[in-house]
């Protein structure tokens, strides 16, 4: 009987970083309220670069099962994602559909397991739902980008935006329900961007395809962030539940003991150097500069990006990706090392906690967003693609936590726009009311995944109707 009652749920994330990330800290909540949890891997994904995760009562952790691409001497296999990605998504839709059914067996039949009852898989991936029904599991997609995001694609799912769009649209555009009215320039870049690949377009727009149809739907941000389009969306659909930030927890509420590390990082992070550099600095002084682990800036915007830092003359700390380092102006590191230090890689969240740092120049992808959010940090967003320009909009008009840097006519942000971004966020005629909103942002982040507040009630829920069912 108690293997019965007890829920177990096969986590299935698009296998990159900043999908990957959210679905491992959702599923420490799930185990930490008595839930069985099992991640799906797969190649580039692998359990080797994952720490170990524990967050349940008497060491719980988050079970690993790997699924094998076919062997690379077969013609056109690909386990590359950032290769040809619609052939390796093609090839890992194959992949689930014949290996997930035997993973779900294998564990009915073992005898220290619990029958899984619940695929939850993420968005991007709207065909799983077709195989959790097959298997007679419960269905659940786990959106990772915000509210505002979903909606826009959601909009272009239904036909009312069309996308790309046309050059000689209309700068303004009509405002979508939830949402406060939006440029062009504010909406995903892969709707104006006239060399986006058409089978992303067409994936974004797939996620709401069928995902009405799911029996639990969770997104990635919490209620109080983005009221009006949270309202809108849960009066459409009400199994719609907001379970973000997904931080972990010894950075919010501290409910789960010993809860740092993020989940899978991609590169080698220079934790060391960048604590004891931090430690040397001023409250509220430092710089912090990173912009994730796919955007490849151009030479010249990485040129002035470095001069604007130096400008600045704020303590900077940049971190660099090794393939980007031959990008940097010429003798820049050597000329600012008494103000600035450059690594390939920074533990993001603990340099962001650091009462050392007072602002974060960055891409505005929603992880780090969400990150800068739940720590208070103001922002100043440098949007690259994808939901970044977005979220920058956000940052600057809705939320009021920062700045989003203008471009110039040739579509670069210029030394001098970062310069003085910098010195209005952190000392400028806005720079109060930035800090009191981002403090005030970072409280509500708290408050939501604290125990009885909106995410962690809506995870509870959840995990009440698993048990039950």
């Amino acid at each position: 009987m108690e293997k019965q009652e007890r829920g177990h749920i096969v986590a299935l994330p698009l296998p990159a970083q900043g999908h990957v990330n959210p679905m491992i800290q959702f599923s420490k909540r799930l185990i930490s309220k008595g839930l069985k949890l099992t991640l799906i891997t797969v190649p580039p994904l692998e359990m080797d670069n994952i720490p170990p995760i524990q967050a349940g009562v008497g060491g719980e952790t988050i079970g690993f099962e790997r699924l094998s691409f076919p062997t690379k001497e077969e013609e056109g296999v690909s386990s590359d994602i950032q290769g040809n990605f619609q052939s390796y998504y093609k090839q890992f839709r194959q992949l689930v559909s014949i290996q997930l059914p035997q993973i779900v067996e294998k564990h009915k039949n073992m005898q220290a397991s619990y029958p899984v009852s619940c695929l939850l898989y993420d968005s991007h991936f709207p065909w799983a739902l077709d195989v959790a029904k097959q298997l007679g599991l419960a269905a659940a997609p786990l959106f990772t980008q915000s509210c505002a995001v979903n909606t826009i694609h959601y909009n272009v799912h239904q036909g009312l935006l069309r996308i790309p769009l046309r050059e000689d649209q209309d700068e303004a555009l009509v405002c979508m329900a939830g949402l406060p009215r939006l440029e062009i320039f504010d909406l995903p870049s892969f709707f104006y961007d006239r060399e986006a690949d058409p089978f992303i377009l067409a994936l974004l727009a797939s996620q709401f395809s069928n995902f009405a149809e799911a029996d639990f739907i969770f997104v990635n941000t919490f209620d109080s962030l983005e009221e009006q389009v949270v309202s809108w969306a849960a009066r459409q659909w009400p199994a719609i539940k907001n379970i973000g930030p997904t931080i972990p927890s010894m950075y919010l509420d501290k409910r789960l003991k010993d809860d740092k590390d993020y989940g899978l990082s991609l590169f080698k992070p220079e934790a060391d150097i960048c604590r004891k550099w931090l430690d040397s600095k001023g409250d509220a002084s430092v710089v912090y500069v990173a912009f994730g682990s796919m955007a490849t800036l151009g030479e010249e915007q990485m040129e002035e990006i470095a001069w604007g830092l130096k400008r600045s003359e704020r303590p900077f700390l940049w971190a660099v990706r090794e393939s980007e380092l031959k990008k940097l102006p010429r003798n820049f590191i050597e000329e600012t090392t008494e103000k600035g230090l450059v690594v390939p890689w920074c533990p993001q969240l603990e340099v962001l906690a650091h009462e050392a740092v007072g602002c974060f120049v960055t891409h505005c992808g929603w992880n780090s967003t969400l990150e800068a959010l739940s720590l208070g940090v103001p922002m100043v967003a440098v949007p690259y693609w994808s939901d970044q320009p977005t979220n920058a909009k956000f940052v600057m008009d809705v939320w009021r936590v920062g700045l989003r840097a203008k471009l110039n006519k040739r579509g670069i942000v210029t030394r001098e726009e970062v310069e003085l971004c910098i010195k209005e966020v952190m000392e400028g005629e806005s720079s109060l009311e930035i800090k009191r909103n981002s403090e005030k942002l970072k409280v509500m982040a708290r408050e939501a995944v604290d125990e009885g507040g909106s995410s962690d009630n809506n995870i509870q829920q959840f995990v009440n109707k698993l048990v039950c069912a």
